[in-house]
This record gives C-alpha cells, structure tokens and sequence, in this order.
C-alpha cells in the first residue's frame, strides 16, 4: 500500500489520457478515424513492450488461456475507440470527456445485468441521477430537425460519445471477466493489438498523408495513451480502487483547460450542471463500493476474538 504514489500515478495518467484526447480532437478535423486509431493503437504497443520486456514480464503479457475472452474485449474495445474518436471530431473536447463519464454508471447496470452482481437502490438511485445529468448534457444537441436534415454534426457526435460510453462499460465487464485468469500485462497488450489490426483494416480505404505536425501528433497520440494505460494499471497495485478511482474527474478539469487552451471552446452551462450531476452520481458510486467493500471485509474477518 502507497497510497500517494497510487494517486500520482493516477493523476498523471488523466493528464495523458487529456492530452490524448486532445489531440485526437485537433487530428480528427483533417485524418480518418481509422488512421487515428491504427497509429493510437500501434505506437502504444511500444511502451507496452519496453516496460514489461524490461520488468521481464513480456511472455506473461504474450501468454494466454483464453483467446477468445481477448478477442471479445478487443472487439468490444475497438468499437469504443472509434466512437470516442468520432465523438471527438464533431464535439468540443469538454463536452466529449464529460459525457464519457457516463460509463461508470452504465458498469453498474451491466454488472448486474451480466455479472450477476447485487446492486442495491442506492447504486440505482445514483445511475439514475447521473443519467439525469447526461440528458442535461445532451439536451443542447436534441435537435431533430437538423438531425433529419444531415446538419446537425454536433448531434452525431454526441450520441457516439455517449454510445462510446456504453462500449466502454462494456469493455470493463469484459475485463473482470478477464481477470480471473488472464495478466494485466496480457489484457494490456491483446487491447493494444486489436484495435491496431482493426485501424490498420481501414488505411486502404481513408488515408491522408499527415504532415510534419501531423504525423508527430499521430505517434503522440500512440505513446501518451500506452503510458497513461500503464501508469494507470500500476496505480491500482498501490491502493484500492475506490481510493484511487475518483480521481478519473481530474480529466474533465483537464478537458476544460486545454479546450480553451487549443481550440478556444467555452463550455455551455449545461456541460457545467450536467457534469456536476454526473460526477457527483459516479463519486457516490465509488462511495458506497468502498463502504460495501469495508463491510464485506468485516464480515470475513468474523466477530472479534475475546468478545
């Protein structure tokens, strides 16, 4: 247990992964999306390999039992990426992070739908709060007039944010799912590596030679989201996830400042009341997790000896 050093790792992982996004926001005006995911994917692998080659962990990451569980969290995992990255090319970074954190809440619901979990009425309560705040987020871009008429860009993008959202939580139940038998090094990798060959699948399609500046943003993108990943998995080996977990909406102040700082986007009071709301939902979540982890901790260890 270290539990400052789990929070800096976390803390620096949200900034990558903001600046990730950001650049994916710039990108996304003038490169295909399945570029974007082919070089995010592919150069990830890079410092995916360095680390665990280095930790001598490299075959523990190659070696699995269960190909297929891999494959339907990539495919999963893929799916996410594409939509994220769409969202991102039609909706101010802001707008785009702060609907994605609509995902935890969706993890609750599936967890019990798929994993059989026992979610009690405040969990529910929570998820039905926090969607409450995404319909605030949504509500400036429920415009179906300029939906029917193919103007309204905004709109597609939020609907894929917020589809993104829901591949996202689904890419973490895969991944419990995972864990009972597979590395964190092997999910890390087997991640990286589907949706590198599913980008890849698309460059005969839609290429456009990136510049100079492009093309660093493009190898950019790659090498912060495989080491913000990494940072991000080792800081919950130094402390409990609900610890560690609430500091995720340290990207949403770091949305907001490199939106303005790069694109000169002013978030709307709905993004500023539907994020609250989000937010607040997603932190109770984590709340009654630890207290239900503390419990069931109590529980285990039995009554006192001497009592």
């Amino acid at each position: 247990m270290n539990i400052a050093k789990a929070i800096l790792l976390k803390l620096i992982s949200a900034l990558l992964f903001a600046l990730m996004s950001a650049l994916v926001r710039w990108l996304g005006e003038t490169i295909p999306v399945g570029q974007v995911v082919f070089f995010r994917s592919a150069w990830a692998i890079l410092p995916v390999v360095v680390i665990y080659a280095w930790r001598r962990e490299l075959m523990a990451a190659v070696r699995t039992g269960r190909p297929l569980g891999h494959l339907g969290r990539g495919l999963i995992s893929m799916t996410g990426m594409f939509l994220n990255f769409a969202a991102l090319a039609r909706l101010p970074l802001v707008d785009a992070t702060a609907i994605g954190f609509a995902a935890p809440l969706i993890t609750v619901a599936l967890a019990a739908l798929f994993l059989g979990e026992r979610v009690r009425v405040y969990r529910w309560s929570a998820v039905a709060v926090g969607f409450a705040g995404v319909i605030v987020m949504l509500w400036p871009y429920l415009d179906l007039a300029r939906l029917v008429s193919g103007s309204a860009v905004t709109t597609v993008g939020a609907f894929l944010a917020l589809a993104g959202a829901f591949t996202n939580a689904g890419s973490v139940i895969q991944t419990r799912r995972l864990t009972d038998t597979e590395t964190t090094s092997s999910i890390v990798l087997y991640f990286s590596l589907f949706c590198a060959l599913a980008g890849a699948a698309t460059l005969p399609f839609a290429w456009v030679t990136p510049t100079g500046a492009q093309l660093a943003a493009l190898i950019a993108t790659g090498l912060l989201g495989g080491i913000a990943h990494l940072l991000l998995t080792e800081s919950y080996r130094f402390a409990p996830a609900s610890v560690v977990a609430p500091f995720d909406y340290t990207a949403m102040l770091w949305a907001f400042v490199l939106g303005y700082a790069m694109f000169g986007e002013v978030p709307t009071l709905y993004v500023y009341v539907g994020s609250a709301i989000v937010a607040g939902a997603g932190l109770f979540v984590i709340w009654r997790e630890r207290q239900l982890g503390l419990k069931r901790a109590r529980e285990a260890e039995g009554p006192p000896t001497g009592a």
